[in-house]
């Protein structure tokens, strides 16, 4: 039997990057597979990639109209879920000299909360025994400049997977992090970043030379380990983290 055949998963921000490798692992694993996305068309494209069992909401985290529309759109797919991926969020870097309210509002709103209050929608859906994964990252212990705001953004969800273990043991829901390194996605572009193509440049070739794998990771080594707490293997662990940054962190 496949480890998460019989349940029901909602990965937001699922439609690129990490969250679609996420869906694609949890599809495998013999799961009902709900993606969100701000954009229709990105959304309709990975659906029609994933195939059989997957459906898709379309959602923006930075706007709270949207997210309270959130668990009844679920509820036209699924009355329950087993699992939740609060994976949508965004990585925009600047100094505390030049960071703006504007950034950092947009920063906030889409990174702590948005998935703040999605959990808020979702929660009354998910059953007994069910998996909270949030994903964090290890800017939220290392220092790094430029990463004032993205950094706090990711330690906040670190605290609120202790916290909300803690409301929630009567349930038997269990909240844990997964915490990536510099992994390869859509995300890491000029763009997405808010970065020059040089700066670009130059970030990558400086978070290689920390990474003691000597490469970024892939977005399917970190869907494997959100799959691990999705899963009944980590039935034992909660309020916990997983770094997943190929030893940047550690080493």
């Amino acid at each position: 039997m496949k480890k998460l055949e019989g349940k029901t998963a909602i990965v937001t921000g699922g439609n690129s990057g990490i969250g679609f490798a996420t869906a694609q692992d949890f599809l495998a694993q013999g799961a009902k597979v709900i993606i969100t996305g701000r954009n229709e068309q990105s959304v309709k494209d990975a659906i029609a990639q994933l195939g059989e069992n997957a459906y898709g909401i379309i959602s923006d985290s930075a706007y709270m109209e949207e997210i309270t529309k959130l668990a009844d759109q679920v509820k036209t797919i699924s009355p329950t879920l087993d699992i939740v991926v609060i994976n949508a969020g965004i990585g925009k870097f600047n100094t505390l000299a030049h960071m703006t309210e504007e950034m950092f509002d947009e920063i906030m709103n889409i990174n702590f909360k948005g998935a703040y209050f999605s959990l808020q929608q979702l929660l009354p859906l998910v059953n007994q025994g069910g998996s909270i994964i949030l994903n964090t990252s290890i800017n939220a212990h290392i220092g790094m400049a430029g990463a004032t705001v993205y950094a706090a953004s990711k330690a906040a969800l670190l605290t609120l997977a202790k916290n909300l273990s803690a409301e929630l043991t009567s349930r038997k829901i269990r909240v844990n992090a997964v915490s990536p390194g510099p992994v390869g996605t859509p995300l890491h572009s000029s763009e997405k970043l808010g970065l020059s193509d040089e700066d670009l440049q130059q970030m990558g070739e400086s978070l290689v030379k920390q990474i003691p794998v000597g490469r970024f990771g892939q977005a399917e080594e970190i869907a494997k380990t959100i799959a691990f707490f999705a899963s009944d293997d980590s039935s034992f662990i909660l309020g916990s983290e997983l770094i997943a940054d190929g030893g940047m962190y550690n080493l």
